[in-house]
């Protein structure tokens, strides 16, 4: 039977995947279990054209989801919507049937709405049947679907429902499957919960079911949990249902989350599979982990980003790492041909738009493995945690290499490179490392910027300047900041047990030369300037930032504002939050944050401690330190502990100076490189807006300047990327299995949370939890709670009475910002931003590196 808008009823066997606006996901889906040949109970779906029909004669506005609801509960089912589903149910026999609610918002790739809708199971009877018809389309508009909606950007006038009938399983046991773990992330370990009987009491939570992990490849039971006094399922039962979940997932080409109901022969059924949609990506083309299990780190962790990267800015990462990898001997060993510095070496991994980096090589390596996790423990302490336990896993014991064969491989390149020299001048001459570095680097990337050519002359200027560069760069990085680590482990050597942790963090207070401080005190000066402006003053508290920076573009700010920006700007405006990646507006196109921060200073004015006093108050600090640790020895070790404590100050200032060089002088030029790309492919119409250009590689640049038309690629990643920028967990550590290694340790439960000691002290205040600095606010005294820092987040410190970050290591940046201010701090600190509420007070100990909550306070 057809309406003017469609078919009102469709049998199952007739429906595919492609039917969503027809059929809802939940029904589309079921059509293609049944088109593949999968055993799904007999049915047949009223479609959302018979949903519409009753909409429009109940006038269920979705302005009003309360009053939709109600008048679709009320409203009698349209006598030609009625007629056909009553006649559909006759033709299955009236016997006893599912009604299952399925939206065209529901069981989608990226929202699987389980559970918004609802169910009734065990239907007998026309009245009955119109009835639990009536309430499905009511729960379209429940308070439950209309939130989850809301959460997932999901127009609620678009969306209708269809109603899937179906006959009843008369089961025996019921339950879930999904098809990867739904807790760790492995692939092809089954988990199954299941209880006897039907499954409603399992979804409704009234029951506690078993639970069985199975290997789906060996099909064998890797763990069961009983809760009554005999399992509900088999073990050839779960090998069957691992099986058939292999296969589901293999016809729809995602992991599932499966319903089955086992009949009185104990044959499975499916009524329902939808993709489980909070499982982590895996890379593309991850080799088979059963042949080659690989280990990703995530470098947007590390850097404390967790926003996606657009394609050109991951494509800037691939060429990095192919320059890199030709330096440092990849090149010889087979690992990327020149022809492919675009594609970038493998160990360059996308996923979910965010960088990762292969480290199954290194992890394997009899040194490389200490290396790595040294590194790694530098930026992000839980990251190397986790590498330590990976180091131990069987599956990553070192290969057959030897120590020394491992040391050669690792010396070869940095000698050839000129890194020990480099160094040793660098420890020799210390104070003058600062500007020599600033002028080698300038004299290395500055010829490779052009200042002329056409659009392709200008991707090949990408290619050669992030290609070319870092090679020179590296060593001078390398040889300017090891000699500030290791005069820095040498003094804690020298001391052994004399020095506590917490003394060792004070001399590296009040560093000079730390590129990220000097911005910070750059801009208190423009707040100052501001605040004493009245003018300025007013605008920067009567005016949005937004406004402002529409102001400061066109030159119409007041004068002294619009001066003082400008200074600061041409000094710093090639930075901005998500700096790292080259497609995000630097702050001299876009300085709105900027002037929020400049708000907040004028806003709050004295009630800010004054910066300049903070840094010197720490490098006083540091230096009386410094006087009290050569106390503590005498001789030899005195004068040894003398000389590495004098470099560590004069350098250690110097650690976040590789990513200030590297973003002013390739990340940023790369981007104002690529604007007259931009520009001509709009022009040409083959993108839409310059910008888009962001949303290409270098060789898609290449192709859409030879006339491809790339608007369709273009919409579909910033589609995917905005959706990505939903996403609430980025695995630290990845295995190519899809295991996320933390989830897979587990972490405490107490109440307590712990990470790594950062800034000394012990505070105790109100928690402000912040994921992004963008138009944030902190009171004075306020714990500042976030995911990571970066040189955007600085600002916020200034009113911050401590600070907790999930991720970083006691040299990450948040952590040396911290020390700067003398604020107690805490870093990679596990689930920090989901366990502390905004309003909680908390007790930060920078020493021990823990939070303490205290829920129960006001």
């Amino acid at each position: 039977m057809e309406s003017d808008s469609g078919p009102l009823v469709v049998g199952l066997r007739d429906l595919s995947s492609g039917d969503v606006a027809l059929a809802g996901g939940k029904g589309a889906n079921l059509g293609e279990l049944v088109r593949g040949g999968f055993p799904v109970p007999d049915g047949f779906v009223l479609t959302t054209a018979a949903y519409r029909i009753a909409a429009a004669q109940a006038y269920a506005d979705p302005n009003d989801p309360q009053g939709a609801a109600e008048r679709l509960r009320a409203v009698a089912v349209p006598p030609i919507v009625a007629e056909g589903l009553l006649e559909a149910y006759h033709a299955l026999g009236s016997v006893p049937v599912a009604v299952r609610s399925s939206a065209t918002a529901e069981d989608l790739p990226e929202a699987s709405f389980a559970g918004q809708h609802d169910t009734y199971l065990g239907i007998v009877g026309d009245d009955a049947l119109l009835d639990a018809t009536r309430r499905c389309w009511a729960s379209l508009w429940t308070d439950r679907a209309v939130a989850y909606r809301r959460a997932n950007a999901i127009d609620a006038r678009g969306v209708a429902l269809a109603v899937v009938v179906q006959k009843m399983v008369d089961a025996t046991a019921a339950g879930v499957l999904f098809t990867a773990d739904p807790l760790t992330g492995t692939r092809r370990r089954a988990a199954v919960d299941a209880v006897p009987g039907l499954a409603e009491a399992l979804v409704s939570g009234e029951v506690t079911p078993d639970h069985y992990a199975v290997d789906t490849a060996k099909g064998s039971v890797v763990r069961s949990r009983i809760s009554g006094s005999v399992p509900v399922l088999g073990g050839h039962e779960l090998a069957e249902l691992a099986a058939v979940g292999d296969r589901v997932e293999g016809l729809f080409g995602a992991p599932q989350d499966i319903e089955f109901a086992l009949d009185a022969e104990r044959r499975p059924w499916l009524v329902q599979s939808r993709n489980i949609t909070t499982l982590y990506p895996l890379p593309a083309g991850a080799p088979d982990p059963a042949r080659d299990l690989r280990v990703y780190l995530s470098a947007n962790v590390v850097q404390g980003y967790f926003e996606p990267i657009t394609p050109m800015g991951m494509q800037f990462f691939r060429l990095l790492g192919s320059g890199m990898s030709g330096a440092l001997g990849g090149r010889s060993r087979g690992a990327i041909a020149p022809r492919d510095v675009a594609a970038g070496p493998s160990m360059v991994v996308e996923a979910a738009m965010r960088l990762h980096v292969d480290v199954t090589g290194p992890l394997r390596d009899p040194i490389g493995h200490r290396l790595l996790r040294l590194v790694a423990g530098v930026a992000e302490s839980r990251s190397s945690a986790l590498l330590a336990v990976l180091a131990n896993d069987p599956r990553f014991s070192p290969r057959s290499r030897s120590k020394a064969s491992s040391l050669r491989r690792i010396a070869e390149p940095l000698l050839r490179l000129g890194v020990p020299p480099r160094a040793l001048r660098t420890l020799l001459v210390p104070g003058r490392a600062p500007r020599r570095l600033s002028r080698e680097l300038d004299a290395i990337a500055r010829p490779l910027m052009p200042t002329d050519g056409d659009a392709s002359a200008h991707l090949d200027a990408v290619e050669r300047l992030v290609v070319e560069a870092p090679p020179r760069m590296f060593p001078r990085f390398v040889g300017t900041l090891a000699p500030a680590m290791l005069s820095l482990g040498l003094a804690g050597r020298l001391l052994g047990g004399r020095a506590s942790p917490d003394e060792l963090r004070t001399v590296t207070r009040g560093a000079p030369r730390n590129p990220t401080t000097e911005m910070d005190l750059a801009l208190w000066q423009v707040g100052a300037t501001a605040r004493r402006d009245p003018s300025s003053r007013t605008a920067l508290i009567d005016r949005p930032p937004i406004e402002l920076a529409q102001d400061y573009r066109a030159g119409s700010l007041p004068p002294v504002l619009q001066t003082a920006l400008a200074d600061f700007l041409s000094r710093y405006g090639f930075r901005c939050i998500s700096e790292i990646d080259i497609g995000t507006p630097r702050w001299s196109e876009d300085p709105t944050h900027l002037l929020g921060a400049l708000a907040n200073y004028v806003r709050l004015g004295n009630e800010l401690p004054d910066p300049e006093a903070q840094f010197a108050k720490g490098a006083r600090e540091a230096d009386a330190m410094v006087e009290e640790l050569l106390g503590r020895v005498h001789g030899a070790r005195r004068a040894a502990l003398r000389l590495a404590l004098r470099r560590v100050r004069l350098l250690i200032g110097m650690r976040e100076a590789p990513k200030f060089h590297l973003i002013r002088l390739l990340a940023s030029p790369a981007r104002e490189l690529l604007k007259p790309v931009g520009a001509q492919l709009a022009e040409d119409h083959r993108i839409d807006d310059p910008s888009d250009v962001y949303f290409l590689t270098v060789p898609e640049a290449r192709r859409a300047l030879a006339g491809q038309d790339l608007r369709a690629v273009v919409a579909e990643r910033r589609a995917v990327f905005a959706r990505e920028r939903k996403r609430k967990h980025i695995p630290r550590v990845l295995l190519s299995d899809g295991t996320d290694v933390e989830a897979m340790i587990g972490a405490s439960a107490g109440g307590d949370l712990t990470g790594t000691p950062a800034s000394p002290g012990v505070v105790t205040g109100r928690a402000r939890v912040i994921l992004s600095p963008e138009g944030a606010r902190l009171e004075p005294g306020e714990i500042l709670v976030a995911p990571s820092t970066n040189p955007g987040w600085t600002p916020l410190f200034l009113t911050a009475g401590g600070l907790v970050m999930e991720m970083g290591g006691a040299m990450s940046h948040g952590a040396v910002v911290a020390r700067e201010y003398g604020i107690p701090a805490a870093v990679g600190v596990p689930g920090a931003t989901e366990r502390i509420r905004t309003g909680t007070i908390v007790t930060v100990d920078g020493s021990r590196g823990t939070v303490s909550l205290d829920e129960a306070a006001p």
